[in-house]
């Protein structure tokens, strides 16, 4: 089948579309990829519903914040398949189905909630193909974590590399999750926050967006008591599968790393050297030291976060999605696309090993148009 994927990820730099031909079992071939970038409007709405997200009592609550950031969501998702579908000459009758992941504004899968926004029915409507969403709502209502999805398509990219096991992927988003491959069904978990503590502090330091090429914590220092401090935190302790809000570290960094002392330099590379840090600890709860390490996301683009996650990881060798001969960018769309192709095969998507649910379960919710 022909599949769409559409991610939006916690960094919410935008809409991540990619093709991919698969059976929801083997990929058969990888397509073309692209990005719909949000601009300061569309980002602002974003954040404000991950503001308002918190005082959420049930996953259908609309608030006006919230319902505004679904519309946008919902009509901005159409806006890049379309593009998406022009600019590579693509009808859309060839298209199979959409896989719509829609943007996380709440994960708290302690209480059974877990919120992405996003209608459907709107866009299977609007586009004129099928579309499946609403992946994690299933695996949370069973008792789940309802992340990380993604393992199933990591560990179907790496049947076909050739690299010494076990092999981890890595996806470096907003937070950090890992995936152990080395035979049976993968392992996986959140291992901690990723990108979205220095994107954060570079938006209020700096007004920037993220730290580009890892520049800033280049330049800085790390304060390797302020990252023993923060590794006190309990959750890095426990045992996987185990999964994160985009915020649930935002108080504990605040209270434990000094950051209102730090320059902008220093305080970016303490918070990039943090990431690589509970990454190396996630290592005591797998069942073996990983000997190839794989890393994805937008993480994969800051040269900085990469070269503390070799000297952390050592001696297993650390590469990038691309220099495996994946795509560090369209990885995340991509396995969406893979696991609505399982969703309408009715192929389990999670799995007790990757997010504690108690026997694999398929997922995701079909809309025609």
């Amino acid at each position: 089948m022909r599949a769409i994927g559409l991610m939006s990820g916690t960094s919410m730099d935008g809409v991540d579309v990619a093709l991919i031909e698969t059976d929801g079992e083997r990929v058969k071939r990888f397509g073309p990829s692209a990005i719909h970038r949000y601009n300061e409007y569309e980002e602002g709405v974003l954040r404000a519903a991950m503001e308002a997200a918190p005082a959420l009592r049930g996953r259908d609550e609309r608030p006006v914040a919230i319902a505004h950031a679904e519309k946008v969501v919902t009509t901005l998702h159409a806006a890049a398949v379309k593009a998406f579908l022009d600019a590579n000459r693509i009808d859309r009758r060839d298209v199979d189905v959409v896989g719509f992941h829609g943007q996380t504004i709440l994960h708290r899968p302690k209480d059974r909630l877990t919120v992405q926004l996003g209608d459907g029915t709107a866009l299977a409507r609007e586009l004129g193909i099928a579309v499946v969403y609403d992946f994690r709502a299933a695996d949370v209502a069973a008792g789940g974590q309802g992340a990380p999805l993604v393992p199933v398509y990591h560990q179907a990219l790496a049947a076909t590399l050739a690299r010494p096991h076990p092999i981890a992927v890595l996806n470096l988003g907003g937070v950090a999750n890992i995936t152990f491959i080395d035979g049976t069904d993968p392992i996986a978990c959140d291992t901690g926050p990723a990108n979205a503590l220095i994107d954060d502090f570079l938006r209020e330091r700096a007004g920037a967006s993220c730290d580009q090429e890892g520049r800033a914590a280049a330049a800085g220092h790390v304060d390797e008591a302020a990252i023993e401090r923060l590794l006190l935190h309990p959750f890095f302790a426990l045992p996987a599968p185990k999964s994160l809000d985009r915020n649930d570290f935002r108080q504990w960094v605040g209270a434990h790393a000094a950051l209102a002392e730090k320059g902008t330099e220093d305080g970016a590379a303490t918070l990039t050297a943090l990431t690589a840090a509970t990454v190396a600890c996630a290592r005591a709860i797998l069942p073996a030291a990983p000997a190839t390490w794989i890393v994805a996301g937008g993480g994969a683009r800051n040269p900085t976060l990469l070269r503390m996650l070799a000297e952390r990881l050592a001696p297993a060798a650390v590469e990038t999605a691309d220099q495996a001969g994946w795509s560090a960018d369209a990885l995340e769309a991509q396995a969406f696309g893979f696991l609505a192709v399982r969703s309408l095969a009715g192929l389990p998507l999670t799995f007790p090993t990757t997010t504690g649910v108690p026997a694999p379960l398929a997922g995701g919710v079909l809309a025609r148009p």
